[in-house]
C-alpha cells in the first residue's frame, strides 16, 4: 500500500526543522518546538500538520519579525536545482544536512504570511523570495496580495524578470485567482486585469515549470471570464512558437471541453461537422464499477479537410433525480474530404471521490467542435 500523502510531514520532518533552526540560532527552544509541532501528528491530515508546524514556529521564533526571517533564511538549503526542461529536482537525501527544503517550507511560509500581513510587508516578500526557491510560497503570498496589492503586485512585476525560475513561477502561481488549496483572491476573480501584464511577460519563459503555471492561471481566469481568455488566445496564437502554442492549448482546455464558441474559433474549430455523426454504446445497461464502450462514426461531406475536436458529455443522474453533464476528452483529428472514420473508447463507471454515481437513465452526447451531433442512452443499475 502506498504511503499516505499526509506522511510527507512527519516526526522526522519536525526533528529536521528543529535541528536546522537550532544550528543557526543556538538559543532556539528545539524541544519545545518539537513537542508542539509533533503533538498528536498521527491523527492530523496533511494541511493540519503543516499549520501545526507553523503554530510551533510562531511560538518559538523571535518576536522581532525581521530577526525571525533572518533565521528562517539562514536555515535553508541551497535553491533546488532545475532539470534540462526547467523542472525542479527534489533535494537528495544525502544533501538534507545542508539545510531545509521541501514540504516543511510550506509551514515556514505560513509563519511569514501570518506575521508579515500586518507588519513589514517588504521584509515578508524578501523572505518568501528565498523560501519559494526551496519549495513554493504560492500559498503564503496570497494573504499579502489580498491585503496589500499596491505593494505586492509591483514586486511581482519585478520578479517576472528574476534569474530564478522558482521566483518567476511564484509570480504566476501565487497570483492565480482560484489556486487549489489556496486562499481565493476574490478581487482577481472579479477583475483579473492586474495580473495580465505579468502573464504576458511569462508566457514565453524558458522554463516549462513557469509556462505551465501561466497556462493554469489563464485556465483559472477562463472560469469567470471565458471571452477574455478566448481573446487572449486569438491574439497570442498568431505566429506563436510551438512552446507558446502548447501553453495556449493547455490554457484553453476547459473552454474547449465546454464548447466555448470564441475559443473554438480561435483554434480554427469554429465550424461544426460538415457531414454525419453517429454514436452507439456497447450495452444499454451497466452497473457501477463497470465500463461501457463508445463507438463513434464520422462521415465527411466536405471537399476539404476538417480539423475536429471530438469529446462527449455524460449526463449523470443526481441525487434529486435531475441530471448534470460532465464533459470528457475524446479525440483530436483531421477528417479528410469524404472520409469515414471509426472511433472507439471505453468509459469508466467506477466511483471517484469527486462524483457519486446514482442509478437511472444516463444520456451521452457526442460533441464535435463543441456541438452536440449524436446521442445515446444507457441505464445505470443500482
Amino acid at each position: 500500500m502506498a504511503e499516505p500523502f499526509k506522511n510527507l510531514i512527519n516526526p522526522r520532518t519536525v526533528a529536521h526543522a528543529g535541528a536546522h533552526l537550532q544550528r543557526v540560532w543556538p538559543g532556539f527552544e528545539c524541544q519545545r518546538f518539537e513537542r508542539q509541532a509533533g503533538h498528536g501528528l498521527d491523527a492530523l491530515e496533511f494541511k493540519a500538520r503543516a499549520m501545526q508546524l507553523a503554530d510551533a514556529l510562531e511560538a518559538t521564533l523571535p518576536s522581532d519579525f525581521a530577526t525571525a526571517c533572518d533565521l528562517l533564511e539562514a536555515s535553508l538549503a541551497p535553491p533546488l536545482p532545475l532539470d534540462a526542461q526547467g523542472e525542479p529536482i527534489a533535494l537528495a537525501a544525502d544533501r538534507q544536512d545542508e539545510g531545509l527544503a521541501g514540504w516543511v517550507v510550506w509551514s515556514m511560509g505560513e509563519f511569514v504570511a501570518r506575521r508579515g500581513v500586518n507588519g513589514d510587508v517588504p521584509r515578508a516578500l524578501a523572505c518568501l523570495h528565498a523560501l519559494t526557491q526551496r519549495f513554493s510560497a504560492e500559498f503564503a503570498i496570497r494573504p499579502l496580495i489580498q491585503q496589500h496589492p499596491g505593494v505586492v503586485l509591483p514586486t511581482l512585476a519585478e520578479w517576472a524578470s528574476d534569474p530564478s525560475a522558482h521566483v518567476r513561477r511564484l509570480v504566476s502561481e501565487g497570483s492565480r485567482p482560484r489556486l487549489p488549496w489556496g486562499l481565493r483572491l476574490q478581487a482577481l476573480v472579479a477583475d483579473p486585469a492586474p495580473t495580465l501584464p505579468l502573464l504576458r511577460v511569462l508566457q514565453d519563459d524558458v522554463s516549462a515549470y513557469v509556462r505551465r503555471s501561466v497556462a493554469n492561471h489563464l485556465n483559472d481566469i477562463a472560469k469567470d471570464h471565458p471571452d477574455l481568455v478566448a481573446r487572449w488566445v486569438d491574439e497570442h496564437l498568431r505566429g506563436a512558437a510551438p512552446q507558446r502554442t502548447a501553453l495556449l492549448r493547455h490554457a484553453s482546455r476547459s473552454l474547449i471541453k465546454q464548447g466555448h464558441a470564441p475559443t473554438l474559433a480561435a483554434w480554427g474549430l469554429g465550424l461544426g461537422l460538415q457531414g454525419e455523426a453517429g454514436l452507439s454504446l456497447s450495452t444499454d445497461h451497466a452497473a457501477v464499477g463497470d465500463d461501457i464502450g463508445l463507438h463513434v462514426t464520422l462521415r465527411s461531406t466536405a471537399r476539404t479537410t476538417q480539423p475536429l475536436v471530438v469529446d462527449y458529455a455524460v449526463h449523470h443522474v443526481r441525487a434529486n433525480g435531475g441530471t448534470s453533464p460532465k464533459v470528457f476528452k475524446g479525440w483530436k483529428l483531421a477528417l479528410g474530404p469524404g472520409e469515414l472514420r471509426l472511433l472507439e473508447k471505453r468509459h469508466s463507471l467506477r466511483p471517484v471521490t469527486t462524483r457519486t454515481l446514482y442509478p437511472g437513465s444516463h444520456r451521452i452526447d457526442l460533441l464535435v467542435n463543441g456541438q452536440a451531433c449524436a446521442s445515446a442512452h444507457f441505464e445505470l443499475l443500482p
